[in-house]
């Protein structure tokens, strides 16, 4: 309906919850509130809000430009609409270690479950790119010490990330995985691994939730849920896929537009008007008024 129907500190608690369980959590990347609504109806545990995908929507490339203000309120857009837990990229932190805290406050007032925060420089890129540049461990971590510090609620939950691996190597990767959970982070998002391998050796080393970056056209394998689970990996996050999928239909749909003059031929892809009023939920706004909903569509809309 109008609102989730769960709070933030519900949502934050059943995402712990998850990740105790052993379970994997299966967690695609939202490309806007519509489309967390439709991860929730397809039993997906969680939602993820990836920084790409937020710049990309602002036609902006991955590399720090967004502020922590406009990350926020998209946010806040998404979390209201959902009742999973949601995760959102909070690349560098938006600057020095105290714009990380703010950026922890501004999430948990935006209603999100949890946030990572990276080891690159302020001026970042995607991590499956090459010619990445990290800070020192110690900054990191007075990043970490400081996003932890500013937590009001201590279940929200704080992840770090570390872009080592490609710049490093995996056993420095590592090492500042371990720097981070001694700063206080909750969970490790190892970015960039190159094979089941390193994966298992992440795993081996690292005793708190993990996550597994399944981006298409990076660096390391599409690994199936079910291998991931048996490595005993907590969340495998798919962040771009829908977005992935849905531009290339958009384009794909201009094209024939173009071609045809008509969007005739697409018709059998495209979302139906009925499809599309049961998922905004039309109906159940009758209950405010009867006005909302008191028509009825036509045949195959």
């Amino acid at each position: 309906m109008l609102h989730t129907r769960t709070t933030p500190v519900e949502r934050r608690r059943a995402l712990r919850t998850q990740l105790a369980s052993g379970r994997l959590l299966r967690m695609p990347g939202a490309v806007n509130p519509y489309s967390a609504k439709l991860i929730q109806e397809h039993g997906f545990e969680a939602v993820y809000l990836s920084g790409a995908v937020l710049a990309a929507e602002l036609c902006l490339p991955d590399i720090g430009l967004t502020t922590a203000t406009e990350v926020a309120a998209r946010a806040q857009q998404v979390a209201r609409v959902t009742d999973l837990p949601v995760l959102i990229d909070a690349d560098t932190g938006f600057g020095a270690p105290v714009n990380a805290a703010r950026t922890v406050q501004l999430f948990e007032d935006a209603g999100l479950a949890g946030l990572h925060l990276e080891d690159q420089i302020g001026v970042k890129r995607c991590g499956h790119l090459d010619g990445k540049t990290l800070v020192a461990p110690e900054e990191m971590r007075q990043r970490v010490r400081a996003a932890a510090d500013a937590r009001r609620d201590e279940d929200f939950l704080l992840m770090a990330r570390t872009d080592a691996r490609a710049v490093e190597g995996l056993d420095a990767a590592i090492d500042r995985a371990k720097a981070y959970v001694d700063a206080g982070a909750d969970a490790v998002f190892p970015e960039a691994l190159q094979s089941e391998a390193e994966f298992a050796a992440f795993r081996a080393a690292i005793d708190v939730p993990l996550l597994a970056n399944m981006t298409e056209f990076g660096k390391g394998p599409l690994l199936t849920a079910k291998a991931l689970e048996d490595l005993g990996y907590n969340i495998a996050l798919y962040p771009v896929t829908l977005f992935r999928l849905a531009m290339g239909a958009v384009e794909d749909g201009l094209h024939t537009l173009a071609a045809d003059g008509t969007q005739q031929s697409l018709l059998p892809r495209m979302q139906t008007r009925s499809r599309l009023y049961q998922v905004l939920g039309y109906e159940d706004y009758a209950a405010f008024d009867s006005a909302v909903y008191d028509f009825t569509l036509p045949p195959g809309a």
